[in-house]
C-alpha cells in the first residue's frame, strides 16, 4: 500500500523568468498535481526556482514550508543564500500555504479531519516528487545530487518524501520531529491539544498500536503493512527507518512549544541519531539564528554531496 505512487505528467511544467541579477535567474514554475482534486486550489501546484547563473550541472535543494504563509519567507531566503553558492533551489507552496487551502477548509484551518490531514500529505509528497520529475528535465541540475530542507510541517513532508524516494540524497529538518499523536497530545500550544483531544487511555492505545506497526515496517516494509489507523501511513516515523545511514541534519529549538522535544527525540533514534543542533530558542525565534543556520546547512549540504565539485561545479 503505497498512496504516494502516482502518474507522470511529463511536459506539463510552465516555467516563466520573473527576475534576474549577476548571480541567479529567478523563475516562476507551476504545473497540475498528479493527485486528483475536486477544488482547482489543490489542482494546481506552484513553487519558485532559483537558478546559479554559472557554468556546470547545480545540485538542486527543494525547500518546504511550514504551516501557513509566513513560513515561506525563511524558505525564500535559505534559497537566495544557497543559490549564490551554486546550488539551485525551489521552493514549493504547499497544500498548507493560503493560495492552496481548500475553500471549503479555509475557515477551519488548521483544524482539518483525518481524510482532510491524509489528502494534505499525499498530495505534498506528490508535489515533491514531481519537482524532482521537473528537475530531470532541467540540463543545469545534477539529479544525483538532489536535497530537502522542511521547516515544522515541511521537515514531516520532507522526511516522508526521502523516505518514499531514494532520488532524494539528503534531507535538513528544520524545528520538526516524528510521532503525530505524541506532538497533538504533548504540544504546548493549546490550538493543538484542544483540536485533536484525547484520554489518556486512548493516546497510550494509539501508542502501542503505532509502536507495533513500526515494528512490522521495519520487518516487511511500510507498503506491506496494513496500518491500523491511515494517519500512519503520513507519520515520518514510518519512513525513519529509510534514512538511516543517509545524510540527515536536525535543526530543532530548545524550548520549542509547537513541537515536544520528546517528540523530536523519538524521530532522531528512529533515524539512526543524526547529526542534531538544538538552539536556544522557540519554535518561531529559531530564525533569529538565521546566518549560523544558513552556513550550517551550505556546509552540511557541501558534506553530504562531496567537498569536491558536485555536478561539476565547486560551492563556495
Amino acid at each position: 500500500m503505497n498512496p504516494y505512487n502516482y502518474m507522470s505528467a511529463d511536459g506539463a511544467f510552465n516555467t516563466q523568468l520573473a527576475g534576474q541579477n549577476g548571480k541567479w535567474r529567478h523563475y516562476t514554475v507551476d504545473f497540475p498535481s498528479a493527485v486528483y482534486h475536486s477544488d482547482p486550489r489543490g489542482s494546481l501546484v506552484s513553487g519558485e526556482y532559483y537558478q546559479p547563473v554559472r557554468q556546470g550541472r547545480a545540485p538542486l535543494a527543494i525547500l518546504l514550508h511550514g504551516m501557513g504563509d509566513h513560513s515561506m519567507v525563511p524558505c525564500k531566503l535559505l534559497a537566495r543564500s544557497l543559490v549564490t553558492r551554486g546550488i539551485a533551489c525551489f521552493a514549493l507552496y504547499l497544500m498548507v500555504h493560503s493560495r492552496r487551502v481548500p475553500e471549503e477548509a479555509r475557515a477551519r484551518f488548521p483544524v482539518l479531519s483525518p481524510q482532510e490531514w491524509f489528502d494534505v500529505y499525499q498530495t505534498s509528497v506528490v508535489d515533491v516528487r514531481q519537482v524532482i520529475d521537473w528537475s530531470g528535465s532541467r540540463d543545469e541540475i545534477a539529479g544525483s545530487e538532489i536535497a530537502v530542507i522542511g521547516i515544522s510541517f515541511g521537515g514531516f513532508i520532507s522526511a516522508v518524501a526521502m523516505g518514499i524516494d531514494d532520488r532524494i540524497k539528503s534531507g535538513v529538518f528544520i524545528v520538526s520531529g516524528g510521532n503525530g499523536e505524541k506532538i497533538n497530545h504533548n504540544s504546548r500550544l493549546s490550538s493543538i491539544t484542544r483540536a485533536y483531544r484525547k484520554t489518556e487511555a486512548e493516546y497510550r492505545h494509539i501508542q502501542d498500536a503505532f509502536q507495533h506497526y513500526l515494528d512490522e515496517v521495519e520487518k516487511k516494509g511500510f507498503d506491506k503493512v496494513v496500518p491500523s489507523r491511515r494517519g500512519f501511513l503520513t507519520d515520518p516515523m514510518t519512513f525513519a527507518y529509510r534514512l538511516r545511514s543517509r545524510p540527515v541534519l536536525m535543526l530543532n529549538a530548545r524550548w520549542d512549544e509547537a513541537i515536544p522535544r520528546e517528540a523530536t527525540i523519538d524521530f532522531w533514534e528512529a533515524s539512526g541519531r543524526p547529526k542534531i543542533i538544538w538552539f536556544p530558542a522557540t519554535h518561531s525565534t529559531i530564525w533569529l539564528w538565521y546566518p549560523y543556520i544558513s552556513r550550517k546547512i551550505v556546509n552540511f549540504l557541501r558534506s553530504s554531496w562531496g567537498t569536491g565539485q558536485p555536478g561539476g561545479m565547486k560551492l563556495r
